[in-house]
């Protein structure tokens, strides 16, 4: 099944919740002051959050009043530019070898999420080694070992509680040896022990500069996307602590609030780069902005 079925599939809540909504407005086909203030309403319910749903206003006012239309379907051509303009076309794309630093806070999925991103890897034809470095959470190098059976990689682990640090320096001494591809490093999420999550963060990030600096790196924040907003909240505090390259959406099939890519975009500047749609190991999808706004609007 190709991006845009899944993706189709996988959108159907926000659909019915944002499309809906919209097909309904663009209708009527009075482009006035009270269309515009239902359509910032929609957008503001579906967590496209204040800056975006001002940004993509603002556009397609201006992109209304520039083409003079008084038509529904050219009127809803110009909100799939305007939200389009807000979006981008940034894909995920790497050089090899890569170090894929993979955070969030417990129960995003992140776990379950990286065995999937190793999926992906592999399908692609490249050698794949995860590294259990969330030493903190019960039984979570035991859940990652499940995944990277799945995907078939390989997986390098120490004891429960020992030095996350210690399993990245493994794991990437392994990489090395091996000549692997990719290395995927799993990091816990603690969230409650924020300044001791956010120095061991960095402390990884150093090990990782300092033994593998030929890699290409990617830090990766693991968002729940049924969370709406508050993924804001927690991009911010992860990219303060290691800088981050992108955000890994999961659960989007769960939630009429899909809006919360446009606010990610937006407010933080920082691109989706790969959506969960499924809780299938092929489930995980890179992040197509013109599919996504085909299968909402």
């Amino acid at each position: 099944m190709g991006f845009f079925k899944k993706i189709i599939d996988g959108l159907k809540k926000t659909q019915q919740n944002i499309g809906f909504q919209i097909k309904k407005l663009f209708k009527v086909g009075i482009f006035n002051d009270d269309f515009y203030e239902n359509l910032e309403e929609i957008l503001l319910t579906s967590d496209v959050g204040a800056q975006a749903t001002e940004e993509i206003v603002d556009n397609l006012k201006e992109k209304i009043r520039q083409t003079k239309t008084v038509d529904e379907e050219n009127a809803t051509r110009l909100l799939k530019e305007a939200l389009s303009d807000v979006l981008g076309d940034e894909q995920f794309q790497t050089d090899y070898p890569c170090v894929i630093l993979v955070v969030g806070v417990n129960g995003v999925g992140k776990t379950t999420t990286i065995g999937k991103l190793a999926r992906n890897f592999v399908r692609e034809g490249k050698s794949v080694v995860l590294a259990a470095a969330d030493t903190f959470r019960a039984a979570a190098g035991e859940q990652l070992e499940i995944w990277a059976k799945r995907a078939d990689v390989r997986i390098i682990k120490h004891e429960e509680g020992s030095d996350p640090a210690a399993v990245v320096f493994d794991a990437l001494s392994s990489a090395k040896s091996r000549k692997t591809d990719v290395v995927i490093v799993d990091t816990a999420g603690r969230l409650h022990n924020k300044k001791n999550l956010m120095e061991e963060l960095k402390k990884i990030d150093r090990v990782i500069d300092r033994e593998f600096p030929e890699a290409e790196r990617k830090n990766l924040l693991v968002l729940d996307a049924t969370t709406g907003q508050n993924a804001l909240t927690q991009a911010e505090l992860f990219d303060e602590a290691i800088d981050l390259d992108g955000i890994i959406l999961t659960k989007l099939d769960g939630t009429a609030k899909g809006g919360v890519v446009f606010a990610i975009k937006s407010e933080l500047d920082m691109p989706v780069y790969f959506v969960g749609v499924g809780e299938g190991i092929d489930d995980l999808l890179k992040f197509d902005a013109q599919s996504f706004i085909d299968g909402i609007v």
